[in-house]
Parts: structure tokens; C-alpha cells; sequence
């Protein structure tokens, strides 16, 4: 299958639970080989992460519903590598 390989979200959730137990529930799904996630800002009640999700084939339903369940909310999808490959981004004369 060649379906999604790279997955970059931005996300919003409670301080609780932790980046750690989020990253974790993720990394168990079918299709995610690998997940990061990075604390890019916080509030008093709510944390904005990075995630970054890799793997064969990457259900993003599947992921919505993890997240969803720990009450966070995906505020967008930043980034999605699909096919036989993961392609980086190279750069062009317009982004100099």
C-alpha cells in the first residue's frame, strides 16, 4: 500500500494528558512507524504541539480519533507526504 507517509499537524490540547502520552497512544496505531511531538506554545489551560507522524501507511482518521479522544482538535494539516517515497523539499530561486 502507498497510501500516507508523513503526517504534520498542528494541534491544540488540554494540559493534560501529557505530549508523552499522546505521542505514545499515536506510535501504536497500524501504519505509523514513528511520531514526534513538539510543544510549541502554551496557556493556562491548553498547549499548541507540532506533530509529526511517519509510516506506511498512515490512517488520518484513525488519528483524528486518537486525538479527539485525549480532547485535542487539530487546528491544521501542515504537511502529507504520500506514494512510494517520502520527496523533501527542496529549495527553489522563489523561496530565496
Amino acid at each position: 500500500m502507498t497510501g500516507i507517509r508523513r503526517l504534520i499537524l498542528d494541534v491544540l490540547k488540554p494540559r493534560e494528558p501529557s505530549i508523552i502520552e499522546i505521542a505514545t497512544k499515536l506510535s501504536t496505531l497500524p501504519g505509523v512507524a514513528g511520531v514526534n511531538c513538539m510543544l510549541d506554545e502554551v496557556d493556562r489551560e491548553t498547549e499548541s504541539i507540532k506533530i509529526t507522524i511517519e509510516g506506511a501507511d498512515i490512517n488520518y482518521e484513525d488519528v483524528k480519533k486518537v486525538l479527539e479522544a485525549c480532547g485535542a482538535a487539530i487546528h491544521s494539516i501542515d504537511g502529507v507526504s504520500a506514494g512510494k517515497r517520502l520527496v523533501e523539499d527542496v529549495e527553489t530561486l522563489q523561496d530565496r
